[in-house]
């Protein structure tokens, strides 16, 4: 496994930076090791919605998972707001950084991921292809 970390500062989208920095470096199978960080505004889609709510107001980042790829990324975060209430759900663009997000992201070598329609939920779902050894 091959680590990456990397430090957002302020005003950055990071749902953008996370899938510029894929590009960027050519990732084929990442995820998120572990992410914290504050937000001046998030962008989640909630379960079972097909659009998403916008939030203004500070949050703290509690975690954030998911895979990442140069193919699509896929991740979810959950925040807490000043009252510590969490909320989680879908990152949409949008999630804009307050102070800081410190990332470590993970990279397997023994996958490559893409995403591809899956014609039971006609969405783009993670395809898993093992690389050869």
């Amino acid at each position: 496994m091959k680590v990456f970390a990397l430090r957002l500062k302020p005003d950055q989208d990071l749902r953008q930076s996370l899938k510029i920095f894929a590009n960027e470096i050519d990732l084929k199978a990442g995820f998120i090791l572990t992410a914290i960080g504050s937000l001046k505004q998030a962008k989640i889609r909630f379960a079972n919605q097909s659009i998403s709510t916008v939030l203004n107001d500070k949050f703290e980042i509690i975690s954030l998972n998911g895979t990442l790829a140069q193919t699509g990324i896929h991740l979810h975060i959950c925040v807490s707001d000043k009252e510590g209430k969490i909320l989680g759900g879908h990152l949409d663009n949008g999630c804009i950084i307050y102070t800081t997000a410190e990332i470590v992201i993970g990279c397997s070598k023994e996958f490559t991921f893409i995403r591809t329609v899956d014609d039971q939920t006609g969405c783009k779902e993670l395809e898993i292809i093992p690389n050869p050894s």
